[in-house]
């Protein structure tokens, strides 16, 4: 099977169809807010459609849709304007339908008439449920018939169905409403510029108790939703983010509302939260999406960063599995719900064929331990983390080179196992395909940062002798990587080494994560900004994943020419670990301003049009959006502009504020690092800093990387205060 992603989606979703979101459930409709089979739509509930037509109609037809936006991202509004009883089209009937995404959903319906006289409405809400895999819906292969038995009674409908021995059901209630064989139906009188309305809840449980009902969707407009008090909780934890430009304002707190929003829970622990990777599709646990996430938004929320990573662990690979690819201490590609996980990658509910999420394991860690997560927490994670670069060198070095390679062990599973995962998104530079095994660029970088990672933590554990087996392993995989990589008649790096350890000469935005990780020799590093910042890759929005002068080049493609949020955000902040300012500035600045024509919120991908071409960046036809490292794109922007970082174990909180002009200035409140709240303040270069805990210094600059001497020299003395000043409760620098 090729790469699954949402590049091969059996079909549209219909123009400006519209998702909502909430934990590891979705909804896709239409701008009316119709539910039509004959798109993939649907409402999901753990990997299964549990709603395949939810259509309205008034007097006999649809809505005309008027317009649909969403107050939050697991709320929607829909109006629209319904054909009046003597069938004209100049009808006085508008219909609004608010619609509330839990494990069901909850929809009020209000008829408003604003003629001058009663109106007779006949309402009928036809609904159908298929109990599709996921996978079937995205694929449009159906591959099984449930066996259905369907039971109407006044103001209820319950759909029930069985396949082999697995049993699915959903149930509709709209109190008031009669039924019929296609669904719901209210015939009613409209006062003269009056309304009618209906509540309707849907629930896939098919038991109506009411507690089964509550647990799950709102049942009543005067109850806090699950969703909502969720949502609430996410907003207190966050810090509260004021902007000067208030586009750029608004497009961090979409950021807020949807990463909130893909927050979904892990089943086994109900207390620990993890990041689902996007919507629609993607609304669940993936390896690599979710630590990258993660990793973003580690100065928000780093128990988020910890969950996820908590989660991992307990789903690290133990055994040699070739279907789904599962070898020990790997971290997995990607978990799914449902009975249809025969569709799903390795016919299992986990999949584990990826080469870059195990090494962004390890990084992850050593990041969070750095934030002030407790101590208790980050050491039983040690065992994993070292089970990680067991792997890495056990099977991940497949033929012993030192690099990490990757070669699908069965027919079914991904051809490509990065974060360019379709089938055609590693090539040469005339755009002939590289052959497995295939050692990419970025991950190489990737296997850097985690063996720099684990020796810091081993040293503040002292663990001397690991930590400096580590610092010599990371120091030869450098030296042999810029060896091999590097192309000095072309001034930059192989996107990858193919089967036969050719260069794969493809230019190609890979190389800008290999900045960020550090891997990138000093000497090299003004030519890889040049080329990323050449009219060839970079589009106007922002870094093109392919250059417009390579044979495979598309502007329309999924990872051959597009222009990907999170891999800009990756560059942004290589860029800005390497002193290219104005060129993190640019990038930034592009990306935000590409999010005003998608209503503040970026979405997975868009096309790689150029800028001086198109007014406005062209949307890429199945994007996910919201997605997990698209949303947390603005706010890894700004905690590199900022150079926002912190170790507490060190005692330290470093900045460094380059932001674009045009943002303005940065207020920041209820900000986590450890266990205190500081507000922040940033205008221009000036920094106050307000309720610094004891202990903690403010420094102006950088934050040593992993590996930096400044850094190894802080653990050997654990916790020299050189360089920074402190005052009790306040700091400011200029």
């Amino acid at each position: 099977m090729a790469g699954w992603n949402a590049d091969n989606v059996a079909g549209p979703t219909g123009q400006g169809a519209v998702t909502l979101v909430e934990g590891s459930s979705f909804c896709i409709s239409m701008q009316n807010g119709d539910i039509s089979p004959q798109h993939p739509h649907g409402v999901f509930y753990q990997d299964t459609r549990v709603l395949s037509r939810w259509c309205l109609t008034i007097n006999g037809q649809p809505l005309e849709p008027l317009g649909a936006w969403t107050p939050s991202p697991h709320q929607g509004v829909y109006v629209g304007r319904a054909v009046g009883a003597d069938g004209r089209a100049d009808s006085p009937l508008t219909v609004e339908r608010k619609r509330e995404l839990g494990a069901g959903i909850s929809e009020t319906i209000t008829i408003r008439n604003f003629a001058q006289q009663p109106t007779k409405c006949d309402m009928v809400l036809s609904i159908d449920a298929d109990f599709a895999d996921l996978f079937e819906v995205k694929d449009g292969r159906f591959q099984r018939q449930w066996e259905q038995e369907r039971r109407s009674e006044e103001g209820a409908v319950h759909i029930e169905a069985v396949w082999e021995s697995v049993r699915k059901g959903v149930y509709v209630r709209a109190p008031g409403t009669g039924a019929i064989p296609e669904g719901l139906r209210l015939t009613t009188i409209v006062p003269a510029h009056g309304e009618r309305g209906v509540r309707v809840t849907v629930v896939p449980d098919p038991d109506p108790d009411e507690g089964a009902v509550a647990a799950t969707v709102r049942v009543d407009s005067d109850t806090v939703s699950p969703q909502e008090r969720r949502q609430q909780a996410w907003a207190t934890n966050v810090p509260v983010l004021r902007v000067g430009n208030p586009s750029v304002e608004r497009t961090f707190l979409r950021s807020y509302d949807d990463m909130g929003a893909l927050r979904i829970v892990d089943s086994r622990h109900p207390d620990r939260m993890v990041v689902a990777a996007g919507a629609p599709w993607f609304m669940a646990l993936f390896g690599r999406d979710s630590l990258l996430a993660s990793f973003m938004v580690v100065p928000i929320d780093p128990s988020l960063a910890l969950g996820t990573l908590q989660t991992l662990a307990d789903r690290q690979g133990s055994t040699v599995d070739l279907m789904t690819e599962e070898e020990p201490g790997r971290i997995l590609h990607e978990v799914r719900l449902g009975v249809g996980t025969g569709l799903a990658l390795g016919g299992k509910s986990a999949y584990y064929g990826t080469a870059d999420a195990t090494p962004l394991f390890v990084t992850l860690l050593g990041e969070v331990s750095r934030w002030g997560v407790a101590a208790e927490d980050i050491a039983p994670l040690l065992q994993n983390a070292d089970r990680a670069l067991e792997w890495i060198r056990d099977y991940g070095d497949r033929d012993g080179d030192g690099f990490v390679e990757y070669e699908r062990l069965n027919d079914q599973g991904l051809i490509n196992q990065g974060w360019k995962d379709s089938w055609d998104g590693i090539n040469f530079a005339d755009g002939s395909l590289a052959e497995a095994p295939i050692a990419l660029c970025e991950v190489q970088g990737y296997v850097y940062s985690a063996y720099l990672a684990r020796a810091s933590m081993a040293l503040r554990t002292g663990e001397q002798a690991l930590a400096a087996e580590l610092h010599d392993r990371a120091a030869m995989l450098k030296k042999k990587f810029n060896d091999m990589f590097w192309l000095p008649e072309r001034g930059y790096y192989a996107i990858a080494l193919d089967r036969n350890k050719r260069p794969v000469d493809a230019c190609a935005s890979n190389m800008g994560h290999c900045l960020w990780s550090g891997i990138i020799d000093v000497d090299k590093a003004q030519q890889v900004a040049d080329r990323l910042m050449s009219p060839e890759m970079f589009s106007g929005w922002g870094v093109r994943t392919l250059a417009t002068n390579m044979g495979a080049y598309n502007p329309v493609s999924y990872h051959n020419g597009s222009v990907w949020p999170h891999d800009n955000a990756l560059i942004v902040a290589g860029l800005m670990r390497y002193g290219f300012v104005k060129e993190a500035q640019t990038i930034s600045s592009a990306l935000m301003e590409a999010a005003e024509y998608t209503d503040n919120r970026l979405p997975e991908l868009f096309c790689g049009f150029s800028r001086s071409n198109y007014p406005q960046p062209l949307p890429y036809p199945t994007a996910c959006s919201p997605q997990a490292w698209a949303s947390a794109t603005p706010l890894m922007l700004l905690r590199s502009l900022l150079c926002y970082e912190a170790d507490v174990s060190l005692g330290g909180l470093w900045m460094n504020p380059l932001l674009p002009t045009t943002w303005g200035s940065v207020q920041a409140t209820n900000v986590s690092v450890g266990r205190a709240r500081l507000s922040v303040e940033v205008s221009g270069t000036r920094v106050t800093v307000e309720g610094l805990p004891e202990g903690i210094v403010l420094h102006r600059g950088t934050r040593p990387s992993f590996g930096d001497p400044l850094e190894l020299d802080r653990l050997s003395r654990k916790g020299n205060r050189s360089g920074g000043w402190q005052r009790r409760g306040k700091s400011t620098s200029h």
